[in-house]
């Protein structure tokens, strides 16, 4: 499975977006770069993902599919943190997947309600 890197390109108090700010997902494309929900659904594994932000430790957690809503990411705090939701791990949509090739954009709502878009900086 690929690894596919998405850097936050702009958003709400990031209009020039930033670096730091990152998702890393192992997932199945399609031939043409999609996301591949038919192979989601056969994986016995569930395909990980990493959320990572500026001064704080990587949250780990894995690529969801719904047939009603979508591609969503699920995020487990790391130990001793409270997820926003009390016991609910962390979770943020993909909104208008697109291809996931290097250069294409993403948005993702986080779990505030906020959309940001992301660049796709790597799919190796």
């Amino acid at each position: 499975m690929p690894l596919v890197t998405l850097v936050m390109a702009n958003g709400p108090g990031f209009p020039q977006g930033s670096a730091d700010h990152r998702y890393e997902l192992r997932v199945v494309l399609t031939p043409d770069g999609m996301l591949d929900p038919a192979a989601w659904r056969e994986d016995a594994n569930p395909w990980p993902a990493t959320r990572s932000w500026p001064g704080g430790p990587p949250y780990p957690g894995d690529v969801q599919w719904d047939d009603d809503t979508g591609w969503s990411l699920r995020f487990f705090p790391p130990q001793g943190e409270q997820a926003y939701d009390g016991d609910a791990p962390l979770h943020a949509l993909v909104r208008h997947a697109g291809r996931l090739r290097p250069g294409e954009y993403v948005t993702i709502r986080e779990p505030h309600g906020v959309e940001y878009a992301y660049r796709v900086v790597s799919t190796g």
